[in-house]
Formats: structure tokens, C-alpha cells, sequence
């Protein structure tokens, strides 16, 4: 096993002044069989307003990730932070850096989405997307904390199918509160559907046609619900954020003017529902959008941008929604990170 040293460089630069302030900050730690044995640089900028900085000390062994890493799940209330990757398939953390357990399942192939369900109940559920190939992929299961598979959500086989259940790569899945599923299935598969399903796992509307008009799709990537009963799915291959009436599954509206670059990976509302946080892989970005009121869609607009390295490659984001952090899967990168509120200029709580 070899050790790596990777440097972080942070440049922060506001949008209100013409000051440029450079901070470079040199940290290193154990890394083992996870790359070439060249060194990790990290450009860290913020751009525009800045909402969060890195934070150096999460995990405290950042040796343990070994696999490219993802998605993550936060359970605020326990301070718990799962980490889905391909070896281990998760890894479980404190959200102050401690390492907890690993899952050790063979339930589990290609973790692709993570979702924390019933976070504030005693009995919490972690929802994961199976995008493997193998007997137990195009799946979206539950576990317990402790990783005990509790129940299988479709066939395992590749398929349209909706009696029964058929997924290929899903994406993602979001549970709402009241028990309702919406899951974006098409991480370049056969389907390029947004499909919602109620408590009792019965489809109750659906978009499903690849394309690049209104309402269709190509790869939807990620999903998320507001107070407003509205979805906003990150329509990756189109580089757009399609919205939808979460009751009727009517389509509301389009952000496409933000994402010209890169395509938006990932869609995620801060603590107070002032921002949406989107990854853009290929740039290496990860993008604050505000979030419009009520009534309201209009067109993206940029409040704040982590600029990271190269070959970084964020997937796909989960926020503490107690203590506001940022979590933040890295493929390229092969790990997590943790992004915390700044105190000044915007708390997110």
C-alpha cells in the first residue's frame, strides 16, 4: 500500500471587491492503492459570493476511501454520514470525521444514489440505487443503519416494465416525508424516466420519454422536492433543471442558461431553502443557485461557484440539514469531502 500527499490550494475571490486574497494551505494524509502514485493538487476557489469552505479535518482518515467514490446520505440527527462507493460498497462516518463501520453486503454492486429516509424516527432507512449488472443491480433497496437489507424496490432486472418494477441504472431516489418516492431512472440505460411513486410503491405518474423537449429527458441524473410541491430533476444529458408539480406531475419550467459548460449533476436545497447545490462534473464545480419563491421558476441564477481541481469530478451531494454542511462525493477524486457554512456572508441555517 502506498502513502500520498495531496496539497489543497485555496483562492477566494468576491464578487463585491477587487481584492484578490490567495490562501494556500499544504495538508497531507494516507491515501493507499487508490491512484498513481503522482500527488493531488486542489485548486479551491470560490467564486462570487462565498457560502462554504473546506473543511481539512473530514474525515480524519481519509486513507479508508479506496474506491472511487458516489454518493452520500447525512443523518442529521445521529451526526452519521454514509459514503457509497465500489470498494467497500459504504462507509460510514461521524459528521465530526470519526470512522464508524464499513458495510461488508453482497447485497449491494454498484451503489450509484443515496437517499436518508425518516431520519428523525427511531427506525432510519438508507435508500440506495444499484446501477451493477450482476443479480442484484437496476435496483433501489433499503437498509438499515447498520446496513440489513430490509427490501428490494423492482425486479433486478434490466427493464421498462412497471408490473412489476423494472429499473435500468436508476439514478437516484428522493423519499419525502410522507413516505412518497421519486426516483430519476436513466444513468444511460434503457429508460429516461422521473417517476413518482406513493407510499405503497404504486406508480402514481410519470414522465418518460428520451428527448429534448419539454418534460422529456435524457440521463436525469438526480431529483429533489421543495416545500412548494415542486421536483426539480437535473436533466444531465440536456444540461438542464427540469421542474415539476409534485401533486399532478405537470411541467412548470426549465433552467438551461447556467449550465452552457457542463451539465448539472446533482440538485439539493440548503437548510433555509435559499440555494440549490449542483455539481458539474466535467468542470469540476460545484454551483449555488438561488432557489425562487413560491409561485415563481424564472431562470437560474448564480450566487456562489467552488472551483476545484482537475479530474476531481463531483457526482452527486447530500447536506446535514441540522448543522447546514456540505457533503460532497468525488469520483475523480476518489473520496468525500465536507464543506461547512461561513459565519459571515450568509448563515444557510
Amino acid at each position: 500500500m502506498s502513502l500520498k500527499k495531496r496539497s489543497q490550494w485555496c483562492l477566494v475571490v468576491s464578487g463585491t471587491v477587487s481584492l484578490i486574497l490567495l490562501m494556500t494551505v499544504l495538508y497531507s494524509s494516507n491515501r493507499g492503492q487508490r491512484r498513481s502514485s503522482s500527488s493531488l493538487t486542489l485548486d479551491y476557489q470560490l467564486m462570487g459570493r462565498p457560502l462554504y469552505k473546506l473543511d481539512l479535518s473530514w474525515p480524519k482518515n481519509p486513507e479508508i476511501f479506496t474506491g472511487e467514490v458516489f454518493c452520500v446520505a447525512v443523518n442529521q440527527y445521529a451526526a452519521v454520514v454514509y459514503v457509497g462507493s465500489n470498494v467497500p460498497k459504504v462507509l460510514v462516518f461521524t459528521t465530526e470525521g470519526d470512522f464508524l463501520m464499513s458495510w461488508n453486503t453482497t447485497t449491494l454492486e454498484m451503489p450509484h444514489g443515496m437517499f436518508l429516509a425518516d431520519a428523525a424516527s427511531k427506525d432510519p432507512t438508507v435508500w440506495i440505487t444499484d446501477v451493477g449488472d450482476g443479480p442484484y443491480g437496476h435496483c433501489i433497496k433499503q437498509y438499515s443503519p447498520s446496513g440489513m437489507l430490509l427490501q428490494v424496490n423492482a425486479s433486478g432486472k434490466a427493464g421498462s416494465g412497471l408490473d412489476p418494477l423494472q429499473f435500468d441504472q436508476p439514478a437516484e431516489i428522493f423519499v419525502h416525508e410522507s413516505g412518497e418516492m421519486y426516483i430519476v431512472d436513466g444513468d444511460g440505460g434503457m429508460n429516461n424516466r422521473l417517476i413518482k411513486l406513493s407510499k405503497n410503491q404504486q406508480v402514481l405518474w410519470m414522465h418518460a420519454e428520451k428527448g429534448q423537449s419539454l418534460a422529456q429527458f435524457y440521463i436525469p441524473h438526480s431529483v429533489t422536492v421543495d416545500s412548494a410541491q415542486r421536483v426539480w430533476v437535473a436533466d444531465r444529458g440536456n444540461k438542464r433543471i427540469q421542474v415539476f408539480n409534485s401533486i399532478t406531475g405537470d411541467w412548470l419550467g426549465t433552467w438551461g442558461s447556467c449550465f452552457t459548460e457542463d451539465a448539472p449533476y446533482s440538485v439539493r436545497l440548503t437548510p433555509d431553502k435559499k440555494y440549490f447545490v449542483v455539481v458539474q462534473l466535467n468542470t469540476n464545480q460545484i454551483t449555488l443557485l438561488d432557489a425562487p419563491p413560491v409561485g415563481l421558476i424564472g431562470q437560474c441564477k448564480v450566487v456562489s461557484v467552488i472551483q476545484l481541481a482537475e479530474d476531481v469530478k463531483p457526482h452527486l451531494v447530500d447536506l446535514d440539514l441540522k448543522a447546514g454542511a456540505l457533503y460532497v462525493a468525488e469520483i475523480g477524486a476518489q473520496q468525500a469531502q465536507k464543506f461547512t457554512p461561513f459565519s459571515l456572508g450568509g448563515n444557510l441555517l
